[in-house]
């Protein structure tokens, strides 16, 4: 019987990234995305609730996050799931996280040269561009991402 490990989660990135570097000179990144689900409740109020992901990069994958996504940046991650397990004062602890395989660039260039040319579609597949036609016109969004971001 087989099985399937994968989640994908559209949110804001939410601080800088920080590349790092193994002993054998390996690129990685850890990052975390906030996702707001947002409802009215029997009252007709409105009610919201963010979960933050911890994410994982690794090579020139990490390299490439680092260098586009900042704090409130929209990204688009596609990945498994992965639990660590620690101990820590005595106890058996858990970390979860989404080990990233897709990850694409959503939010508009915050400055000349800070992302792609054509940033929306952008991903990065363990490490690698994917090609896209250069026929396709780049689409702007009609709102301001940050306006969407679900902290300060």
């Amino acid at each position: 019987m087989s099985s399937l490990n994968k989640c994908m989660i559209i949110g804001f990135v939410g601080k800088d990234l920080e590349l790092k570097y193994t002993q054998s000179q390996k690129a990685f990144a850890n990052f975390t995305v906030a996702t707001t689900e947002a409802w009215k409740d029997k009252n007709g109020q409105k009610q919201e609730q963010t979960e933050w992901h911890n994410v994982n990069v690794w090579g020139a994958q990490a390299e490439n996050c680092s260098r586009y996504l900042k704090k409130g940046s929209k990204v688009y991650v596609e990945g498994k799931i992965k639990t660590d397990t620690f101990e820590k004062n005595g106890e058996k602890r858990y970390s979860t996280k989404i080990q990233a395989q897709v990850v694409t660039f959503l939010s508009p260039p915050t400055q000349k040269g800070t992302q792609p040319n054509n940033y929306q579609g952008q991903s990065h597949q363990m490490g690698t561009p994917q090609n896209q036609s250069q026929s396709q016109p780049q689409q702007q969004p009609a709102y301001d991402p940050m306006d969407d971001i679900p902290f300060g």
